[in-house]
């Protein structure tokens, strides 16, 4: 069985040098506009997925053979308001998996200030390439996923995780 023992310190060391709030992102309010933040949660997840094995290497070239992942499901939240140039920094957990799934958070800081910007969460699922239909993870990418998950379910659980989307309202 191969040792993915340096596996979660090469995740956590990731670096996101490079990632700035761009003029483009912004809107008419001056800060960077909501949709840019799924954009660049996504950018910034390419970097720990081929650790794990999910990266876009494992898609054939003519893109009709192989795995990749699929999003389910994804949930934003917007903690504080970033500005042009802004520099960004990521984290990334696994909060859960099972044989074709993945639940994964992560959190948008400000590099430099170290401020929560914005966290994602979400849920991806394999998806066998020929059949464009979920599948079981393969046996090397489960392997890492398994090894990362038993290290990152001893951290705690980000607050926001499970959060749904609602008015909160106080008892009268």
């Amino acid at each position: 069985m191969p040792d993915y023992s340096n596996l979660v310190h090469a995740i956590d060391a990731l670096g996101y040098e490079g990632y700035s709030v761009l003029p483009q992102y912004l809107d008419r309010n001056g800060h960077m506009n909501i949709g840019y933040y799924s954009v660049i949660f996504d950018q910034a997840l390419d970097l720990p997925w081929p650790l794990l094995g999910l990266g876009y290497d494992n898609i054939g070239a003519d893109g009709h053979s192989g795995h990749s992942t699929f999003a389910l499901e994804s949930h934003v939240t917007y903690q504080r308001e970033l500005r042009k140039d802004d520099p960004l920094d990521f984290t990334f957990q696994i909060v859960d998996i099972d044989a074709k799934r993945i639940h994964y958070f992560m959190t948008m800081l400000h590099r430099r200030e170290r401020w929560l910007a914005a966290t994602l969460e979400s849920i991806s699922m394999c998806i066998n390439m020929a059949t464009r239909r979920s599948d079981a993870w393969p046996e090397a990418p489960l392997a890492r996923l398994q090894a990362v998950f038993e290290v990152h379910r001893q951290r705690p659980r980000p607050a926001e995780v499970g959060r749904k989307v609602g008015i909160r309202r106080r008892p009268a």
